[in-house]
C-alpha cells in the first residue's frame, strides 16, 4: 500500500469552517452515501483535520515555540506577526460583505451608538481577532475584556460588561439572547472603505514541499463544499453537537450564504485590496507594527 504524507489542518469549529474541508477526507459516516469518502485526489497527502477556537489558534500560530499546524485557521488582523512564516491561501478566507461583526449590549440599555462606548467595557472574542481590530479602528477609547466567543452573550445580558462583540453564529440569534445591536462592523468598514471586511484566512507554512499544489487542493475542497450545498448541511447537522442552531433550515442556510460565498473559494483582487487596506489603516492608527507583503498562494 503506497505510503500517505499526513498534512495537519486546524480550522475554527463554527460551520463555514467546518464545512471547507470534508471534501478532503469525506464524510466518514455511513448515512453520507457517496459523500463518505474523500471528493478528491489528494495525491498522497492525509489530512488530520483539528478543530479550536480561533483566537487559541491565533496564539498557536504567533508563538515561535508552538508546534505549528502546516495549515491552520487565523484572524486576518494575525496576519502581520505571522507573514515571516506563512502564506495566505487564496480560498477559504471569510469577507463579510457589508455585514461582520455585531457590536451588542443588553436590551434595555442606554447605550445607543458606538460614541456612547467611551471609557466603557466591551467583551471580545480576542486581541487578535478581526472584530477587535475593526472595533478599535471605529471606536477607539474602551476598555476589553477578552472571553471565548461562545461566553459573550450570557456576560453581555447578565451585565458582567457594558458590551460584546459576537463573531460566528451567535449573530443570529442574539435577539433571542436578550441583546440588540448598536453596530455592525461589518457595514462600517463598508462605510469608510467599501470593501468587504476581511476577517478568517487560511495560511499555509512556507517550509512545505509542493505548497502551490497543496493550495490548488485547498481551492478544489472549498469548491465542492460550497457546490455540494446539501451534502455540507447534512455533514454540519451531523456533527452539531452544542450547536442546536444548525438544526435551524433557514438559520443554517442564512450563515452559509453568509460566510460560504464565491470570495471563500477564490477572495480574488477583491479580497486582496481589503487586507492591504485593513492592515494600512491598523498601521497609520499604531495598532499593527507592520504592513506584511501580501503573499496570497
Amino acid at each position: 500500500m503506497p505510503q500517505t504524507r499526513p498534512i495537519t489542518l486546524a480550522h475554527s469549529p463554527d460551520a463555514d469552517d467546518l464545512v471547507m474541508w470534508w471534501p478532503l477526507t469525506g464524510q466518514r459516516h455511513p448515512d453520507a452515501g457517496p459523500f463518505a469518502q474523500p471528493q478528491l485526489d489528494t495525491h498522497g497527502l492525509s489530512f488530520e483535520l483539528t478543530a479550536r477556537d480561533v483566537e487559541e489558534l491565533n496564539k498557536l500560530a504567533i508563538d515561535p515555540e508552538a508546534t505549528p499546524y502546516d495549515i491552520t485557521a487565523v484572524s486576518a488582523a494575525a496576519y502581520p506577526r505571522i507573514a515571516d512564516r506563512y502564506a495566505i491561501t487564496r480560498a477559504g478566507a471569510s469577507f463579510g460583505e457589508h455585514y461582520g461583526p455585531k457590536l451588542v449590549v443588553a436590551a434595555n440599555s442606554e447605550i445607543q451608538t458606538l460614541e456612547d462606548l467611551a471609557g466603557d467595557l466591551v467583551a471580545i472574542p480576542g486581541v487578535n481577532t478581526t472584530a477587535y481590530l475593526t472595533l478599535r479602528l471605529a471606536q477607539p477609547n474602551i476598555r476589553v475584556e477578552e472571553m471565548l466567543f461562545s461566553e459573550i452573550p450570557a456576560a453581555v445580558a447578565r451585565g458582567d460588561c457594558d458590551a460584546g462583540l459576537l463573531i460566528h453564529e451567535a449573530q443570529l440569534t442574539l435577539h433571542e439572547q436578550g441583546l440588540r445591536t448598536i453596530a455592525d462592523m461589518g457595514q462600517w468598514w463598508g462605510s469608510q472603505t467599501n470593501l468587504p471586511l476581511p476577517l478568517g484566512l487560511n495560511v499555509i507554512r512556507r517550509d512545505l514541499p509542493d505548497l502551490d499544489a497543496i493550495c490548488d487542493l485547498l481551492a478544489k475542497s472549498v469548491a465542492v463544499a460550497a457546490r455540494e450545498r446539501a451534502a455540507s448541511k447534512a455533514f454540519l447537522r451531523r456533527n452539531s453537537a452544542a450547536k442546536p442552531e444548525w438544526h435551524d433550515d433557514a438559520l443554517l442556510d442564512r450563515y452559509l450564504d453568509m460566510y460560504v460565498s464565491p470570495m471563500t473559494v477564490d477572495m480574488g483582487d477583491q479580497g486582496r485590496r481589503a487586507l492591504a487596506e485593513l492592515y494600512k489603516r491598523g498601521h497609520d492608527a499604531g495598532l499593527i507594527d507592520s504592513v506584511p507583503p501580501l503573499d496570497v498562494r
